[in-house]
């Protein structure tokens, strides 16, 4: 039992230490802007700047140099405590 659970976690941790490795910026959405500064903590579809490797990586909210997509047109309408969304990385 003991070497079954091993080499679950084993597996487990493997698989973990991939999917970090390939992460990557979310597929493109058409119809859809980069917004910078609107995610929230792990919630970002890619990145860009210190904090931050790709999507899911933001480790604080409303993160200047992470982005989201969101529907196109409403980036500079967004309205987050730390100021406006920004179509340009902060």
């Amino acid at each position: 039992m003991k070497v079954a659970l091993s080499a679950t976690l084993a597996g487990s941790l493997a698989l973990a230490f991939a999917n970090a490795a390939y992460a990557g910026p979310a597929a493109a959405q058409p119809g859809a802007d980069k917004c910078y500064g609107v995610a929230l903590a792990g919630k970002n579809d890619c990145a860009a700047g210190p904090g931050t490797t790709c999507a899911g990586t933001s480790t604080i909210d409303y993160n200047p140099h992470a982005w989201k997509y969101v529907a196109k047109g409403t980036c500079d309408s967004i309205t987050t405590p730390k100021g406006h969304g920004s179509l340009v990385q902060g």
